[in-house]
């Protein structure tokens, strides 16, 4: 997991700080409801395996596709 503080509002984004001091434009629609500035926010990132199957298997799709012609 990764944390962040919101540091202010831009527009439709929020600009996030990360403890290593990195910073990133998130959509504040995406941010759970009552967050303003100084607030702390959790990341958690996960591998979606099915998702990357259909990818592969779109890919092969379109290879067989372009091979065919």
């Amino acid at each position: 997991m990764f944390k962040a503080i919101v540091d202010r509002f831009e527009g439709e984004y929020a600009v996030l700080i990360f403890d290593d001091g990195k910073k990133i434009d998130w959509p504040k629609d995406k941010l759970p409801k009552n967050i303003k500035e100084g607030s702390v926010v959790w990341f958690s990132l996960t591998k979606d395996k099915e998702g990357e199957k259909k990818q592969r298997e779109l890919a092969k799709e379109i290879l067989n596709e372009i091979l065919a012609k």
